[in-house]
């Protein structure tokens, strides 16, 4: 086993963004979180210049090699960090290997150019992946905004994936219909516009146009899929709720033979309840 490190970061200066909602309105709340805002946990940051990229450039991560395993690959929501997976990563890894880092923009990875859409995050992460000699097949694992880009990866690539672990993900149409952001109330709209980074900004404004590259391309065929959805927010009353909670109903449909577990949570699953997260990820790869 081969446990990877590289210069450690200065620790972060805890800032103010969507995903400290915690204390806000249940309303506030809800709205954040289904937009794919996640919670963070501090964690000892990776940091190394990655030449092997169309971009060279900093990324943060942390990896775990173990030998004759097949790779779990976690993708942060948005306004998370790759401390959201801190206790399912440290459970993963004393199994198999394991990879978790920080797209382009956030904590320490650099920020890119390219546009912030699904196709080019699914790009960046093909190829800083294989940048760290870890070999394709995958169990992929993806928390809200990221469950929406392991969909787009799966599809694209996959003769490349093992499995696909989706955990409160956002739906390809997410954003469209009550869900869009215009109809979100206005205190909603406008807590969300100033507690986002320009990076934030930049996917969520791409997210409707990366659910339209996943469903322009078909189901991967002999790919396991589990589903892990919130439960907790099923009990709010609103139009917009309502829409959001059909959509979390309505994932498991766009993926044939997919298993579909209700969880006991809101829906920062990964914080709240990593034993499920973990349970999925045991499940897909033992192929049940």
């Amino acid at each position: 086993m081969e446990r990877q490190y590289s210069l450690p970061a200065a620790p972060a200066v805890p800032a103010v963004s969507a995903a400290s909602a915690g204390r806000r309105p249940a309303a506030l709340l809800l709205a954040l979180a289904l937009a794919g805002v996640a919670g963070n946990v501090a964690a000892a940051p990776l940091v190394e210049l990655v030449a092997g990229l169309a971009e060279p450039r900093q990324v943060e991560y942390e990896l775990v090699r173990r030998d004759g395993s097949v790779p779990v690959v976690f993708e942060n929501g948005l306004a998370a960090k790759l401390g959201q997976w801190e206790k399912v990563f440290r459970a993963v890894s004393q199994e198999r290997s394991a990879f978790a880092y920080n797209r382009p923009g956030y904590g320490n990875s650099a920020a890119v150019a390219s546009a912030r859409d699904g196709e080019h995050i699914v790009e960046e992460l093909r190829a800083l992946l294989r940048s760290k000699g870890l070999n394709p097949p995958y169990i992929l694992v993806g928390h809200s905004v990221g469950g929406l880009y392991m969909q787009l990866y799966a599809r694209r690539h996959p003769d490349e994936v093992k499995a696909l672990v989706l955990v409160d993900s956002t739906h390809p149409q997410q954003y469209l219909g009550a869900g869009a952001y215009e109809q979100w109330p206005t205190l909603v709209r406008t807590s969300f516009k100033l507690l986002s980074s320009s990076i934030e900004m930049s996917e969520f404004k791409a997210a409707t146009a990366t659910g339209g590259q996943v469903l322009a391309l078909p189901a991967p065929a002999g790919v396991r899929v589990m589903v892990l959805s919130a439960a907790r927010p099923l009990g709010e009353r609103s139009a917009y709720a309502d829409d959001a909670n059909a959509k979390r109903k309505d994932i498991v449909r766009l993926y044939p033979g997919a298993q579909l577990q209700w969880v006991d949570s809101g829906p920062d699953i990964p914080l709240e309840r990593p034993e499920a997260v973990l349970a999925a990820i045991r499940a897909v790869a033992a192929g049940r």
